[in-house]
């Protein structure tokens, strides 16, 4: 499947990150020499993506403006031919809120959504892949994640294995704890969705936290049978509390072009050190 368009839920009160997200989003948190959401644009137009819209909290769509789309500065290396567009969802109603209030901006096309608070390794993309994947319906990315998360994570219904990375989504349940956990394939926050899910939004009840949760509508779409899964071979980086912020950091720092050889060395000396 091509992909020409991603949407980036970047709204929230980042309560994980306080007091750095007091006043400042936490999407524009600095990770190595650029905001967390920079780090996932770059993703998504790696994949090929050329339209992204950011979905923020009212205020915040000036920054993303001024960010990517300077007049003064021009465009940032690496993204001359892609478009990103703020879109303001004015109250915090959830994930799945968040996703829906770009429906208007995708329209019928099939689109990637990748959470800021998960980055990817270096060369660690999975939205390729997961086009590859996709056939006529939706793909989410998966990891076998441990008990802990059970009660954090969105998991999934598994249906027929594809093939040793791809499976059937017969369903999926937000935060199901132990008890009622159906797997331990965990949604870690990349996803390619067709525009079914839009439907499945507007006819899902909030769920847990009282919250429009975008697992509820993939559960919708995986009981229609038209989403699988791509078990992915690494984990993503949490950039979403302050100590994974410092892994990510560190990994993303450690790898950087210009200076990542410098910093390794520091990094070496240092521990040495301890």
């Amino acid at each position: 499947m091509d992909v020409e368009v991603a949407v980036i839920p970047a709204a929230g009160r980042g309560t994980r990150m306080r007091p750095a997200t007091r006043a400042l989003p936490k999407a524009m948190l600095p990770i190595v020499d650029r905001p967390a959401v920079q780090w996932v644009v770059e993703e998504a137009a790696r994949a090929g993506a050329r339209e992204i819209f950011v979905v923020v909290d009212p205020g915040v769509g000036v920054l993303i403006e001024r960010h990517f789309n300077s007049q003064e500065e021009g465009p940032l290396a690496g993204l001359e031919e892609v478009t990103v567009y703020p879109i303001v969802q004015d109250v915090p109603r959830g994930l799945g809120d968040a996703v829906r209030t770009a429906a208007g901006a995708v329209g019928n096309r099939g689109f990637y959504t990748l959470l800021v608070d998960n980055l990817v390794y270096p060369d660690g993309d999975v939205l390729p892949s997961m086009a590859v994947a996709a056939q006529a319906g939706s793909v989410v990315c998966l990891r076998e994640l441990g008990t802990e998360f059970l009660a954090r994570y969105g998991f999934i219904v598994p249906g027929e294995w594809r093939d040793e990375h791809i499976v059937e989504v017969l369903g999926a349940i937000e935060k199901p704890g132990v008890e009622a956990a159906p797997s331990k394939l965990g949604l870690i926050g990349r996803y390619l969705f067709t525009a079914e899910i839009f439907d499945a939004l507007d006819h899902t009840p909030p769920g847990v936290g009282g919250e429009l949760q975008l697992t509820d509508a993939i559960n919708v779409v995986g009981e229609s049978g038209s989403c699988l899964g791509y078990v992915a071979c690494d984990d993503l980086l949490d950039a979403g509390t302050p100590s994974g912020y410092l892994e990510a950091s560190t990994v993303l720092g450690a790898a950087h072009a210009d200076f990542g050889a410098r910093y390794r060395a520091f990094v070496t000396e240092f521990t040495e050190g301890l």
